[in-house]
C-alpha cells in the first residue's frame, strides 16, 4: 500500500450488483456480489475508492488458501487482477464452479507505439 495512502476504510455501502442485478447490503466489508461475485473496480487500496477505472471486475477463478476460499477478479475494462476473501454469505455454487481454473498472470504493461518516420 502506498504511504500516502490512508489505509483501510470500513464503508457500510449497499449496491445493486451491475452484472446481475441483485440487491445487495454491503457490511463494511462487501467487496462484490454474494450471488456472482462479480464487482467493480473502484479501490487502488481496499476500501479507499481512488480507482479510476470503474470497470467491472468479473469472478475468473477462486483457490482455497489456510483454509478459506478467495475469489480471483480481473478488471474487464483494465486488466487489474484482485484478490477478495469470500464471504459467508456468497454462493457455494458459484464459488466452486470457479475452482480449479488458472488464476491469470497480470496483463503486460503496454508499450507505447514507435512513431514511424518519414
Amino acid at each position: 500500500m502506498p504511504e500516502d495512502s490512508p489505509g483501510f476504510v470500513r464503508r457500510r455501502e449497499d449496491f445493486t450488483c451491475a452484472h446481475c442485478g441483485r440487491e445487495v447490503t454491503g457490511t463494511g466489508y462487501t467487496n462484490h456480489c454474494p450471488r456472482c461475485l462479480w464487482s467493480r473496480h473502484v479501490d487502488v487500496a481496499p476500501g479507499d475508492r481512488l480507482a479510476t477505472c470503474q470497470g467491472m471486475m468479473a469472478p475468473v477463478a477462486a483457490l482455497h488458501e489456510r483454509g478459506r476460499y478467495v475469489v480471483v477478479q480481473r478488471c474487464e475494462s483494465c486488466g487489474h487482477t484482485w484478490r477478495n476473501r469470500a464471504a459467508p454469505g456468497d454462493s457455494r455454487q458459484t464459488l466452486l464452479g470457479l475452482m480449479g481454473r488458472v488464476v491469470p498472470a497480470p496483463p503486460e504493461p503496454r508499450r507505447p507505439r514507435r512513431g514511424r518516420s518519414g
